[in-house]
């Protein structure tokens, strides 16, 4: 499954006429595609779905997503091994996940 996950922009940086920047998902740091989000600045929430920013997002909003996919379990795909890093610094108690 492929999910829209809201982190914060770090950096921009224009690529070849295209809007690239770093966004932070709370510790994992993912580069992203910002052409969908004109204007995008750096310290603004995003979401993002499959490497591009598809929409803005109040910082509120974005940890309450966040709670809620944790609440949900379904993170870990997304993330693998940086879950728990980007879940805690959301400031959200990762779940134990089965060995």
């Amino acid at each position: 499954m492929c999910l829209a996950v809201p982190g914060r922009i770090e950096s921009l940086e224009e690529r070849d006429g295209t809007t690239m920047s770093v966004v932070n998902f709370g510790g994992v740091r993912k580069e992203v595609c910002l052409e969908y989000i004109p204007g995008a600045r750096v310290g603004e929430y995003v979401v993002v779905h499959v490497g591009f920013a598809i929409q803005r997002l109040d910082e509120e909003s974005a940890r309450s997503t966040l709670a809620e996919f944790e609440h949900l379990g379904v993170l870990e795909e997304e993330f693998g091994d940086g879950f728990a890093r980007a879940a805690r610094a959301a400031g959200i108690e990762p779940k134990e996940t089965e060995s």
